[in-house]
């Protein structure tokens, strides 16, 4: 298989008119007794105002203007490690559960030649081929379990059939991408604030992944200076040196610590996601909080919190459109903290980031991944021999390609793109159980990722252990829907067909 990798194409496909004039306008309307038009702006305030407001930290004016990307030809290491790796962006990526890769596309550092790039190339050739193989062995696998889930022999019916059909690839490609590298190319259309445009030119060098992270935002800059030179030429800092970057500064690039390891995965208690820390007087702070905002300081404990978390009480727990931050009552729950160690394949979190305000302190891979194979293997595969010999063959193969790299002298960083998704990702998060909620609501659904949903079925049961109250009113909307309001399941044609809200949290997956 030959690799296809044509460089990263960025391209600016929305933006304001007057992007910098815009930013003045905002910063003069802060003094004026009316709003500044962009239009009113002149070249002596362009020159004065911008530098002055963005100098003295005044950074919010030039959140106003926005620009729309569209983004392809970069790897999935670069959007987990550095565009997902933050709250403030808005992106819709392709995805690798539903979109079938059959062509080899990958990023390839250009700074490598010779039997470096040849090893490299091979290596993502040889997942790709694994791939190919594992969506053929399992497609058949999970087209016997979606028959059986959905009763087909019953149904009889041939279009139901045909849907089975489509779906069990569409589950089979969901396990296999695990043996795809983290190299791989994606598209995405990527939306930033000016300012968080000048934070990433800034950061750029900071990280796993600098060489291509600075060659993708200096097009991304170059997008914008084409529209608005003002934008970057009158105001900014230069991207930070590598010689000043503080992790690397601290923490040179290496094989990752073996015992360190296992230490960190004893802590897990046997969990993808281990409860470590936590408001302890959550329940009294929500109930003291939900009497304040209401001026109820008839109501005890119990009613106050059943009246913020029942959703036959509040009808904002089952609004679709996620009005959480915009009500009064469900602020509250901003108040309880939970902190969670976590374990996950680099392809699971990185789905499981796009909870932004949920964050966590993921590692540099460069520091922490061990020289023997690190990785999670999902449970289709595990529990087929056939599959399971391809999986450990295919990730086996990618760490020695990484260890014939690293002994040619490649730098860590780049000789990380070779590692498959099934990598293994180890951090903790935090997150207030007013995020946390929308999160285990979206994530305990059957349809959502199986890494990604077992890590909340353990964070749910060990917050009802400590804060029973707090949880008894959460699950996947089907469950918080039931009794309150119709369809039960959001999914629509996707529903998953188990009657999850029989028994949540007691619940049997088996796909």
């Amino acid at each position: 298989m030959s690799v296809v990798d044509g460089g990263p194409q960025v391209r600016l496909r929305n933006w304001f008119d007057r992007p910098y004039d815009d930013a003045i306008s905002a910063a003069r309307t802060c003094y004026a007794t009316r709003v500044i038009g962009p239009e009113e702006i002149t070249d002596r305030q362009r020159q004065s105002i911008g530098p002055l407001t963005f100098d003295g930290g005044h950074h919010t004016v030039f959140q106003h203007a926005t620009f729309e990307f569209a983004l392809s030809g970069i790897s999935r290491q670069l959007v987990w490690s550095f565009l997902h790796g933050f709250p403030f962006y808005n992106t819709e990526q392709q995805s690798q559960r539903y979109v079938r890769l059959d062509e080899v596309t990958a990023h390839v550092p250009p700074t490598l030649g010779g039997l470096d790039r040849e090893r490299f190339e091979a290596s993502l050739s040889d997942s790709w081929r694994a791939y190919g193989e594992l969506t053929q062995r399992l497609t058949p696998v999970t087209g016997r379990i979606l028959s059986d889930l959905w009763r087909l022999t019953e149904r009889k019916s041939v279009a139901f059939g045909k849907n089975i059909e489509r779906e069990a690839e569409k589950r089979a490609i969901e396990t296999a991408r695990y043996v795809l590298p983290i190299a791989c190319h994606t598209a995405m259309v990527y939306t930033v604030s000016g300012i968080v445009l000048h934070r990433l030119r800034r950061m750029a060098r900071v990280g796993d992944v600098p060489i291509e992270a600075m060659d993708v935002v200096g097009r991304m800059v170059r997008e914008v200076e084409c529209v608005d030179p003002d934008f970057f030429s009158k105001i900014g800092e230069d991207p930070i040196a590598s010689e000043d970057v503080v992790e690397t500064r601290y923490a040179p690039a290496g094989v990752g610590d073996p015992v360190a390891i296992e230490a960190f995965d004893k802590s897990l208690d046997g969990r993808s996601s281990r409860l470590i820390d936590y408001s302890q007087r959550a329940p009294e702070v929500i109930a003291d909080a939900v009497r304040n905002v209401l001026g109820r300081f008839d109501l005890d404990d119990e009613a106050a919190l059943e009246l913020v978390l029942d959703p036959a009480q509040n009808s904002y727990r089952v609004d679709t459109l996620n009005v959480s931050t915009h009500a009064p009552i469900m602020r509250t729950l901003a108040h309880a903290y939970y902190t969670f160690r976590r374990k996950l394949s680099h392809t699971a979190d990185s789905q499981d980031q796009r909870h932004r305000t949920v964050p966590g302190s993921r590692p540099l891979l460069s520091r922490t991944v061990p020289a023997d194979v690190d990785v999670i293997e999902p449970e289709l595969i595990r529990d087929d021999p056939g599959a399971h010999e391809m999986f450990r063959e295919a990730v086996g193969a990618a760490w020695h390609a990484r260890r014939q790299l690293l002994d040619s002298g490649v730098d860590p960083e780049l000789a990380l793109y070779v590692l498959p998704n099934a990598l293994a990702v180890r951090f903790d998060e935090s997150g207030s159980l007013l995020d946390l909620i929308h999160k285990w609501t979206m994530r305990t659904c059957l349809n959502a990722q199986r890494e990604i949903w077992q890590a909340s079925m353990d964070e749910i049961e060990q917050v009802g252990e400590v804060h029973p109250s707090l949880i008894k009113h959460v699950g996947p909307p089907c469950f918080v829907r039931t009794g309150v309001v119709r369809p039960r399941c959001t999914e629509g044609s996707h529903f998953c067909g188990v009657p999850v809200w029989k028994s949540f949290p007691e619940v049997e997956r088996t796909i």
